[in-house]
């Protein structure tokens, strides 16, 4: 399965289809993406790969917090990065192929939503974030 950004200017390889979807609804991930928040799959650092463009990733920390974001400093597309020690947060919308298996499984930060945006009943509803 293999990504990119908008621009083509970072590209990178997951070895591994992972079929999960998590959809963060925090005022965090709203405000850094413009919308009601943000559609990650999360993968094991061994199963992910950068292509290229590593040069031009760029990334940025909120003062005071542990989140952070990483995006293409090119065209500004959000970008993989860590999610913790052992795992990399991949945005959905960056993935270019074989999406057909993803589903939308947990809804996390239900509490922190936007009032306008309706949730999939279908998926687990997480008032805060989702502990594995």
């Amino acid at each position: 399965m293999k990504g990119e950004c908008n621009c083509g200017a970072i590209r990178y390889h997951l070895k591994i289809s992972p079929s999960d979807v998590y959809m963060c609804h925090c005022s965090i991930c709203r405000k850094s993406t413009g919308s009601g928040g943000i559609a990650v799959v999360i993968v094991e650092n061994e199963h992910f790969q950068w292509l290229s463009g590593q040069d031009v990733l760029r990334h940025w920390r909120k003062p005071g917090h542990d989140w952070h974001s990483y995006f293409c400093s090119v065209c500004g597309s959000a970008m993989p990065g860590e999610n913790d020690d052992d795992r990399m947060y991949i945005p959905v919308g960056t993935l270019v192929d074989e999406v057909e298996s993803l589903r939308l499984r947990h809804h996390l930060f239900v509490d922190s939503k936007a009032g306008w945006e309706p949730l999939s009943e279908s998926a687990i509803q997480h008032k805060a974030g989702f502990e594995s």
